[in-house]
């Protein structure tokens, strides 16, 4: 069990604004719920944004990720009931230690306290980032075709990069990319809520899985923006025998879909 975890690099940060324990955190503001908290099962889980002082002036954001009795059960430790917290702050430390771009942790810890389990996330504001969603599909018209093509290239790479170490992201949604425009057209992407992302050992399933929940809400693509994807993602100029395969197997999985909706 992940007790509890603290970025050395931000561990004078936290002091400096007395934040470097949980029950500091745990009462810290809940009125300003960046996500008004989900209740389910007895237990809920919420989301604030804030900024914190640095030490030689200025702030940093960060997301502050409470919750109480959410739990899980896998089927290693089928007896013991996890916080869905330790899951997905797990999977942010694998994805950064595997050089998959996500967030930066800050603080992890879980406690019991009156019998009820408590977990806290703190990360590092994905500053300067939009959902991949929002950057470049609502609407699709406002970007220009040079834009778009390196957007859609980084993205695919980076997610080839993610399935390479034989992970998957399990709830890929484009609200679940983020993306960065630098100057001189650098673009960056990093994924987020991992809290589902697991290894699997056979790598076509990781993708077909990943790239069918991806397309079935990428409405606004047009057929060019999923060849060019796909074509990025494979790291191929045609489609070869196996790509095609891959195609086959998304788009059956999506037809199936609609025909169950």
């Amino acid at each position: 069990m992940l007790k509890e975890y603290i970025n050395d690099a931000w561990l004078p940060i936290l002091q400096h604004n007395h934040l470097d324990s949980f029950e500091a955190l745990w009462a810290l503001n809940k009125e300003d719920w960046f996500e008004p908290p989900n209740y389910r099962r007895g237990g809920w889980s919420g989301v604030v944004k804030t900024s914190i002082a640095l030490p030689d002036g200025g702030s940093a954001g960060v997301f502050i990720k409470r919750q109480e009795n959410h739990f899980f059960r896998s089927w290693r430790n089928f007896f013991r009931l996890t916080a869905t917290f330790e899951r997905e702050f797990r999977n942010i430390l694998n994805f950064r230690k595997l050089g998959v771009p996500t967030l930066e942790p800050i603080y992890y810890c879980q406690k019991t306290v009156t019998g009820k389990l408590r977990a806290i996330v703190v990360t590092r504001e994905l500053e300067g980032y939009q959902p991949f969603d929002a950057q470049c599909y609502q609407p699709i018209s406002r970007l220009g075709k040079s834009r778009r093509r390196q957007l859609v290239a980084r993205v695919a790479t980076t997610l080839r990069h993610m399935h390479d170490a034989h992970l998957q992201h399990n709830c890929l949604y484009l609200k679940h990319i983020f993306v960065k425009e630098g100057p001189g057209g650098a673009t960056d992407a990093r994924l987020i809520d991992l809290e589902k992302a697991k290894w699997r050992p056979i790598r076509s399933i990781i993708t077909t899985r990943d790239l069918y929940s991806l397309y079935r809400c990428a409405e606004g693509w047009s057929r060019t923006d999923r060849l060019r994807f796909f074509l990025a993602y494979r790291n191929e100029e045609r489609l070869s025998v196996e790509s095609r395969k891959l195609v086959r197997a998304i788009v059956k999985r999506l037809v199936h879909k609609n025909r169950r909706v």
